[in-house]
This record gives C-alpha cells, structure tokens and sequence, in this order.
C-alpha cells in the first residue's frame, strides 16, 4: 500500500487556504459592495459608483486637500471645506443617497424623521463595531451597543445628576481662574492689550477641569493621561484614512508602534491611580462622589464593570469631556469676538445676574438666558461632531420607501443638518442667537434637528456637564477682558476627531476696568 504523498498534501492544503484567502479578500473588496449597489439601486437610492477596495476614500481625501487650499470668511458655510464628499454626493443624489467609506456602503440621512428613526431606534440601529486601531485611542459607553451599553449607561448616569454637577462647579471656577490670571499677567505685561492665542489655553483648562473632576485628588496625573490622550488622536486619525485596508494596522511603521506604546502607557498610569484611590477608599479617605470614584463603587459587586472597563471609560471621559467643551469655547470666543454686540450682551447679563465679583454657583449659572442662547447658536454653527455614525446588522426598513441592507452603514452629517435652509430659514450660515430665545424645541419647530450631543436614548450624558464648565469659563472671561479678533486670525475650521481651529485662535484681549 502506498504511503500519501505528504508534501503533495501540503501543497493541496496552502493552495486551498491562499484560494479561500484571496476569495474572502475579493469578496470584502468588490463582491459584496458590488451586491450592496445593486440593493441600493433597485431599492431607488443613487449613490457615488463603487471603486475597487478604496471606495470614495482616495476622492474623499483630494478633495479635503483642496478645500484647504481655498480661503473662507467668518460668514461663510464651511461645509465644503470638513465634509466636502458627503455635500457632494446630497447635492449629487439627493437627500438620502450613498457613498463608500472603503468597501463599506454609507447611507446619508438628512431628513429630520429619518434621523428620528435612526437615533431612537438603538437595537435597529446600533453603533458600528469598533475598529481595532479605536481600541487603541478609547472605547467606552459612547462605542458600545446592546446589553454593555445598558450597562454601563446605567452606572455612570448618576455621576452626570445635577447634584454631582453642583458638586463638580468649584472644580471648574478652579481650573478657570487659573487660566484668567495667565492672561491677565500677558495683558499687563503688553500694557493695556495682548494678542492672545487662546486655543491652547482653552485645551489645557478644559483638561483640566476634566481631569479634577474624574480623578479628584489625582488630577495631575489625568493630566499626563490626557496628554498622550491628545497625541494618540492625532495619530488615530492618521491611521484611520487607510484603516479600511486588510491588514494594515499590523504593519511595523511609526505611527502603528506609537500608539501601541501610547495605549500601553495608558492603561498602566490609568490602572495605578485606579489601585491607588481603591486603597484610599478601602482607608475610608478618598471622595466617591466624582467619576472614578462612582465607577469604583460599581466595581464592588458581582455586577459592577471589571478595572479594565473602568480604564476605558476613564479615557473616553478624559477625551470626550476636554474636547467638546474646548471646541464650545473657542468657537465661543470667536464668534463673540466677531459679533461684538452679543459679547457686549453676555457681559451685561453676567453682571445682572451674577455681579462683578461674586462667585458664581450651579443656581446663578443655570440663569444665564442670553449665554444659553450664544452656546446653542454655536454648538448649531461649529458642532464639536460633524457626523454621526451607526450600522444595520440585518436588512431593516427606515420607512415604507427605504429598505436598507445588512452590512451597510448610517451617516447622519450633523453640520449640514444644522446648516440646512429648509430646516432653519435662508439665514441658516449667520450667528444669530435669537434663535433660541424660546428654546431648542422652538428653534428646531420639534424637528429632530439640532444634534450637538446626539439625541435619542444615546444622546451624550456629559452635555450639562460641557455647558456648565462652558458658562463658568466665559462669566470669569467676560467680567475681566472685552476681546477682538487679531488681525493675524485664519478662519479655517477643521476636524481632528473633533472640529478644531486649524491656525488657532489669535484674539486681541483688553483689560477691563473695575470689574
């Protein structure tokens, strides 16, 4: 009886799983996106055609280039300039239509009651699964779906309830005088005005007022945390415009071998603060009142979230919290500094309501209409989040006339919702905080279309959170300096996970007397 031929087997066995390789790598690449097409069409959706693997993303990407390359003014819509595709292909396709973020099929979603639909519905549509290179930066709450979202949802509303928002308000006026009194000795030092780059400033007191708040007593160290925090996005986006290429995060190249190192040293100064503040509370000697505290406090039973739970919404709170507070503020500034009647507005508001010199609390904050009415203005002009993503795990219907398949992926462009003439009037591009006057749901006419913070059961829990910090900020800006923009200004939105100044924010700052 003749022995098989082991290396004849060998040879059979790398052949078939190089062909079940190369079929799974071109069915990602083009069969089934092609498949996908082909539903979209005959369910009467038009979409962008789908380009092997790449998709839109090569196009996507020029054309951000050169919207960059094109100047803009303070009334102008940059939407062209953060989302240019995705305007491209509404204005193409319509209101409802599709592009392809890689082979990945991207319904865009415009109408108000589609994104009712979308939002409210969470099971139907959850959030797209995690991509291994955003493990790296965070995941936490905000990224998960199902039975972990409830969960964890669970545990930490109670450290957004007012009364720990009240708690957390001399945290904030902390962070913020310090900030004050670095302008204020910049100002001096320049005689009776100083050119000021505020973006900086705002990023680090918004870290850390974030960082008080979260870690207490360990703040400093949060602080180190947020700033390998800030790198690792900055790298995480670099990563993610090549993401959708198998195999690519698996690469030895710089920026793959740094981000691993930055989560590494994450997770090790998170989880010795973590130990640290559960010896302090075992002592019976640390707060449990502020994040990290409450976080530990679920931790003690069989139900709680497990230490490495605990890490990543630690980094997500970090991240999520500094960033869109600071992008409020300085987007804040600069249209004040632009619109000098609603500052002269705000500070006379300030003073009625809060006095000059009185410290300002949770009651007399909250008082604040004509602020109320700045912040909302912006957060619809400059959302911290230009888009909002969610995924269709089986084939689900939106409404009677879109049917959308399994595998296919939601965007909603909150910029251009929040900057559609039909849905706020033909002065959708100009500050005008009067709109607000009577409130969101008077301003939106209870449209589902205003959405800084999400909305729906998945709307962003740390909201009031953002808007308190937000107004504590501007009472102590607003009652020492008046502020202008400088000269040396460049408007020139961009997003860098969030939408960031790209040449900062130059502002001339004056003095004012008796305040």
């Amino acid at each position: 009886m003749n022995k098989p031929d082991t290396s004849a087997v060998a040879v059979a066995a790398v052949v078939v799983a190089v062909t079940v390789l190369i079929w799974k790598g071109l069915n990602l690449a083009w069969f089934r996106p092609k498949k996908h097409e082909a539903y979209l069409k005959k369910r009467g959706l038009s979409g962008t055609p789908f380009t092997f693997l790449v998709g839109d993303a090569l196009r996507e990407a020029s054309m951000v280039e050169q919207a960059k390359t094109r100047p803009i003014s303070l009334n102008d819509d940059y939407t062209p300039r953060v989302m240019p595709m995705i305007l491209q292909t509404v204005k193409d396709h319509g209101e409802t239509c599709y592009m392809w973020m890689g082979p990945t099929a991207s319904v865009i979603v415009t109408k108000p009651e589609h994104i009712k639909e979308v939002l409210n519905r969470v099971n139907d549509f959850p959030k797209p699964p995690v991509h291994p290179v955003v493990e790296l930066f965070a995941t936490g709450v905000a990224l998960y779906s199902g039975e972990k979202w409830s969960k964890h949802r669970k545990i930490i509303n109670p450290s957004f309830h007012l009364e720990k928002l009240k708690i957390m308000i001399p945290a904030f006026h902390e962070s913020c005088i310090e900030i004050i009194s670095k302008w204020e000795r910049l100002v001096r030092e320049q005689g009776s005005s100083a050119e000021i780059d505020v973006w900086p400033y705002l990023e680090d007191v918004t870290s850390d007022a974030i960082s008080r708040t979260a870690f207490g007593s360990s703040y400093e160290e949060g602080k180190r945390i947020f700033e390998l925090q800030e790198e690792q996005g900055r790298r995480l986006v670099k990563a993610l415009e090549m993401a959708f290429i198998p195999g690519v995060r698996f690469l030895p190249t710089k920026n793959n071998m740094r981000m691993k190192q930055i989560d590494r040293e994450v997770k090790s100064r998170l989880g010795e603060i973590i130990k640290k503040r559960q010896r302090a509370m075992e002592a019976g000697e640390a707060p449990k009142n502020d994040l990290l505290g409450i976080l530990l406090e679920s931790n003690s039973g069989d139900h709680g979230m497990s230490t490495k739970d605990v890490i990543e919404e630690c980094r997500l709170f970090n991240f999520a919290g500094q960033e869109t507070t600071a992008d409020l503020l300085v987007w804040t500034m600069i249209m004040l500094s632009h619109h000098q009647k609603w500052q002269d507005q705000a500070r006379q508001e300030i003073l009625q309501v809060i006095g000059k010199s009185n410290k300002p609390n949770f009651d007399a904050l909250s008082r604040l209409k004509i602020m109320s009415m700045i912040l909302n203005e912006v957060l619809r002009l400059y959302p911290p989040g230009i888009l909002l993503g969610r995924t269709i795990e089986k084939e689900t219907k939106l409404d009677e006339d879109v049917i959308l398949p399994g595998g296919a992926q939601i965007v909603i462009p909150t910029l251009m919702v929040h900057r559609d003439p039909e849905l706020w009037g033909e002065d959708v591009n100009e500050f005008k905080p009067e709109r607000f006057a009577d409130g969101i749901s008077k301003a939106t006419r209870n449209q589902v279309s205003f959405l800084p913070f999400g909305w729906g059961p998945r709307f962003c829990p740390g909201q009031n959170i953002a808007l308190m910090e937000a107004k504590m900020a501007l009472v102590l800006i607003l009652r020492r300096f008046s502020f202008e923009l400088s000269p040396s200004y460049i408007h020139a939105p961009h997003t860098v996970l969030t939408l960031h100044p790209q040449f900062g924010a130059p502002l001339i700052f004056h003095m004012l007397q008796d305040q």
